[in-house]
């Protein structure tokens, strides 16, 4: 039986994401990259140069191009809407970069354009199909560590540059839409389903107005609760705990997970903690997340296979983002 042809894309955006992630998870047995996108012509063909991408193409160039059949939006957030609803348009697959928009009802509005269009649509969330993800849920599923009863994250980085989109306002900037989205959709995954009442805690910048410290309380029915900080003002770190009735789970790296190291999942479950538990240590080898996530997209529409994360968990994160705002806002 002969191997189906490698799903053929193109790159919207020519992005520091694009460069040190994405080109390299798109080029495998399962995709390879055909054009980029670029508004500034002489930027994009030093880009495509240095990547060894054959065409360069302005935004509306790719998307009417014949021989791309999926595109990857890698733009600032505010671009997540008209772009995807170009691209759904014009009869092309989506894998879009978190958040899938700025609220609720416009990635619901591209759902439907999918829709109509028959094609495939997908939010950019890398970290949920690594192997280390994977059986952290088969963890919680399973019932290792008992009932569970809290996850707590932390995501932060340091950016005060007035000029990065992550500090703009008007084109979604901010901690939670950057990275407090990584949290709110966890511990929706892990509670496998949605929070009952949320509060939050949000501290903005005094000049540009995004927030900078999000910190966010998810209360779950049956009593489970997610806490979580998100900061673009803090020493960079990242940590996922869960906390069941018999058990506990530790990821090191769970967002930002290296390509090319193993990566661990820490158990700890009996022995005599806090001082002595009994910890079992899972080891996976090293799987660039980004090319687990677009094999994993490519061979959906390749092989006809259900979409690995459906979109409407995009329109039911953001449901969540906009309800931490709210709750923030009226204090």
């Amino acid at each position: 039986m002969s191997k189906p042809a490698p799903l053929r894309w193109g790159l919207l955006g020519a992005a520091r994401i694009s460069a040190s992630a994405l080109i390299p998870a798109l080029h495998s047995n399962f995709s390879r990259i055909v054009a980029v996108g670029c508004r500034d012509a002489q930027r994009g063909a030093a880009f495509a140069a240095r990547h060894h991408i054959a065409q360069v193409e302005s935004y509306e160039g790719l998307i009417a191009r014949g021989d791309i059949d999926a595109v990857y939006i890698a733009l600032p957030n505010h671009a997540h809407l008209p772009w995807t609803l170009a691209a759904l348009a014009a009869g092309k697959h989506v894998l879009c970069e978190k958040p899938l928009a700025l609220d609720a009802a416009d990635a619901q509005e591209m759902i439907a354009a999918a829709e109509a269009a028959g094609v495939r649509l997908m939010e950019a969330f890398m970290y949920r199909l690594h192997p280390s993800w994977v059986a952290v849920c088969e963890l919680v599923q399973s019932g290792r560590i008992g009932h569970l009863m809290a996850v707590q994250s932390w995501f932060s980085y340091f950016n005060d540059d007035p000029t990065n989109i992550r500090n703009v306002l008007a084109v979604g900037g901010g901690a939670l839409y950057d990275i407090g989205c990584y949290s709110v959709n966890l511990s929706r995954l892990l509670f496998g389903s949605e929070p009952v009442r949320v509060q939050a805690a949000i501290t903005r910048d005094p000049g540009n107005g995004v927030d900078v410290l999000t910190s966010g309380i998810l209360e779950f029915a049956g009593g489970g609760v997610a806490t979580f900080t998100a900061s673009t003002r803090a020493e960079d770190d990242q940590r996922v705990h869960v906390y069941g009735t018999e058990g506990r789970i530790s990821i090191g790296i769970p967002f930002n997970i290296p390509p090319d190291r193993p990566t661990e999942v820490i158990l700890a479950k009996g022995g005599d903690p806090p001082v002595s538990p009994h910890l079992e240590v899972m080891r996976f080898e090293a799987a660039d997340p980004y090319a687990v996530e677009a094999e994993r997209f490519a061979a959906a529409i390749l092989d006809g296979l259900p979409t690995p994360v459906p979109p409407s968990d995009a329109v039911a994160n953001l449901r969540v983002i906009e309800r931490l705002f709210e709750a923030a806002a009226s204090g």
